[in-house]
């Protein structure tokens, strides 16, 4: 850290004098001071008065694991970056940094005791002034329906791309259809800023929109010599309308049969199996293919498998974001690639950010890829050239 952050203060909970002594150390290396606790109440004090920019929490076995100290920081509206010091299996503590994320908190990837400099200062990265990655977060105003009318009225949702990459090829073999709001005024906005706002009756016409605007674009990509699957999300309330098999079905024949791929979020509230199997049977009948994305964090996974005519499986990107981390995400993903051979499916890992996870989900059997880390949705145009290039996938990573 340079020295415009050597102000920076650090609070430390862990009953482990020597823990709290070597991070004292490493943290003095970053320029960060330090001020160490061994009893909650005592560091949640400190924390109202002191307003830390980090608070470092031991996790242990014991009457003191330091867990209920997460819930007191969410209470006292602690807004600085939550870092754990795991002494416990890399499950536990990763159970612990999801309650700090769903009570508000801002958690960082907890660290192994004991801990290395270099993975402390990877996590600290952070508390520099100058690194954010990201602008700061815009206010966005509350829509109305009136304003999401309009949007539709004025053509104002566009597609984006997701490529997807064969890793046998490294080929460009697919996109992913991905809804925008080019908001006149705001300017373009991603689909969680405005999606939960649509009326059932909405999301439907939203469902048509897309639809028409990916089957168009993909019919122009063909004109131009390039062929790739498309992939297109539809929720529980899609999957549930059977007038949407004679929608597809007509849209996907006068596109001159573009491979299309429906894929389906796993979600509670497909309360009617029955007639979503129906539907789902009777797109696959058409040709149509069907994938269960975000595979392994929805609801009966298995048994899904087992009732649709699933043709791909997607892998989900939290698992695949710590596949050199953690060895327990590795081994799920082998499971699940494995799982896929032996049924025939395709198997995308999704959320690849490293180049260096490519080598090993290819050795699990995983036979697609996409993330940012190989390339960023793209508007139509620019996938031609991203398909022409020699090696796409080397190239969008680099």
């Amino acid at each position: 850290m340079n020295a415009s952050s050597a102000t920076a203060l650090a609070m430390v909970l862990d009953d482990d004098a020597d823990v709290a002594a070597t991070l004292a150390v490493q943290l003095q290396v970053l320029g960060v001071e330090i001020r160490h606790s061994r009893h909650v109440h005592h560091l949640i004090d400190e924390v109202v008065v002191r307003r830390p920019r980090l608070v470092a929490i031991g996790l242990a076995f014991g009457d003191h694991d330091h867990i209920v100290a997460l819930r007191h920081l969410a209470e006292c509206r602690y807004s600085g970056k939550v870092l754990l010091l795991s002494g416990v299996e890399r499950k536990v503590a990763r159970i612990a940094e999801r309650l700090g994320e769903s009570l508000g908190l801002d958690m960082l990837v907890s660290l192994d005791k004991p801990m290395r400099l270099a993975e402390l200062r990877e996590r600290l990265a952070c508390l520099e002034p100058t690194c954010s990655r990201e602008a700061p977060a815009r206010l966005v105003p509350r829509f109305r329906q009136q304003d999401l009318e309009r949007a539709f009225a004025c053509h104002e949702l566009i597609l984006h791309y997701q490529p997807q990459f064969e890793l046998a090829t490294r080929r460009l073999s697919g996109v992913e259809a991905l809804v925008r709001w080019r908001h006149p005024e705001i300017g373009m906005l991603a689909p969680g800023e405005f999606l939960p706002l649509l009326s059932a009756a909405q999301g439907r016409q939203l469902t048509r929109r897309v639809l028409q605007m990916a089957m168009s674009d993909a019919a122009r990509w063909r004109r131009a010599g390039v062929h790739l699957s498309l992939s297109l999300n539809v929720t529980p309330d899609d999957l549930l309308c059977p007038e949407l098999v004679n929608l597809v079905r007509a849209r996907w024949r006068a596109s001159g049969g573009t491979p299309l791929v429906l894929e389906i979020i796993e979600s509670a509230s497909m309360e009617d199996e029955l007639l979503g199997s129906e539907v789902a049977t009777r797109l696959h009948l058409s040709g149509l293919e069907v994938s269960v994305d975000d595979f392994g964090v929805g609801y009966s996974s298995l048994s899904r498998l087992q009732r649709l005519p699933i043709s791909e499986l997607k892998i989900d990107r939290s698992f695949v974001s710590r596949l050199h981390e953690d060895v327990q995400d590795a081994a799920i993903v082998e499971a699940v690639a494995l799982l896929g051979r032996r049924l025939g499916i395709r198997v995308v890992a999704e959320g690849v950010e490293d180049l260096a996870c490519l080598e090993p989900l290819a050795r699990f059997g995983c036979t697609h890829v996409q993330g940012f880390g190989l390339a960023r949705p793209l508007p139509a145009d620019e996938i031609p050239p991203l398909a022409g290039r020699v090696a796409p996938l080397t190239l969008a990573g680099s």
